[in-house]
């Protein structure tokens, strides 16, 4: 058969799955704290025909002859860009200006988040949308007492509490920041919730401004880092790169058609 057959036919999965991934990214464009996915190609392995030889007395040298034999996937990236910050005007909404990002858990394991839309359960504890709890810099809860009058987030991250009698309360709790060496090691776990891995490194957990991590930005949330425009621009190349492929796989059926022709 052909080695341009099999060439196609990786370059259509290859396009596959970057148009899977570009779905993905659309499908999540108002999806507070997203990152998006990116995909690479690289060439598969090359069948050598002849190999180089080097310059002699007389004669001088000749490159190597080989022959591609498709591609391949090389990455998907999740692009930890900041998105746009939008304001909310609720004052349990939290976005992060900067690195870093919000640590919550579920009694056993703890994820990393940037989506900053936390709520308040019956016992005063702030937690997400999905119940896992909001972590403080020091670990553990954070509660606001419900008997409290009313309460803030500062830009550090501290949480303000007014009692009945209009005292304030700072300084403690502190939503704690989380940074990572490698952001683009961190491995999605569903939920706008990040997890970590064996290429992330340990999470560096402190206050904000700590660690080199961002300030906090109360009332408001970040939005998703996907550019509609780039997508669809995205989404043109993959299918014009999968037709291009599949007009691979036509011509050399034709071929292949004329040589069984050729015994008639």
């Amino acid at each position: 058969m052909l080695r341009s057959m099999y060439s196609g036919i990786s370059g259509m999965k290859n396009f596959q799955t970057k148009l899977d991934v570009l779905g993905n990214n659309i499908a999540n464009v108002n999806t507070y704290g997203y990152k998006k996915g990116r995909t690479t190609f690289q060439d598969l392995v090359s069948q050598q025909v002849a190999g180089a030889t080097a310059p002699g007395a007389n004669r001088g040298g000749v490159n190597a002859k080989q022959i591609g034999l498709g591609s391949q996937i090389g990455t998907i990236d999740t692009i930890h860009t900041a998105g746009s910050i939008q304001s909310t005007g609720r004052p349990l909404d939290v976005a992060i200006s900067g690195d870093g990002y919000f640590v919550v858990s579920d009694g056993t394991s703890d994820y990393y988040t940037r989506a900053g839309n936390f709520y308040l359960d019956r016992d005063g504890n702030l937690v997400t949308g999905e119940g896992l709890f909001v972590q403080s810099s020091a670990g553990g809860n954070i509660n606001i007492p419900s008997t409290s009058k009313s309460y803030s987030i500062g830009a550090d991250g501290t949480v303000n509490i007014i009692d009945q009698d209009g005292n304030i309360t700072g300084g403690t709790p502190t939503i704690g920041i989380a940074k990572f060496a490698n952001n683009e090691g961190l491995e999605k776990a569903g939920g706008n919730l990040f997890a970590q891995s064996v290429n992330s490194g340990a999470p560096l957990v402190g206050t904000p401004t700590q660690n080199g991590t961002g300030t906090l930005v109360s009332s408001a949330l970040e939005m998703s880092n996907v550019d509609l425009s780039e997508e669809f621009t995205e989404m043109i190349v993959a299918q014009r790169g999968f037709q291009a492929n599949t007009r691979i796989i036509t011509t050399s059926d034709e071929i292949l058609q004329e040589l069984v022709n050729l015994k008639r």
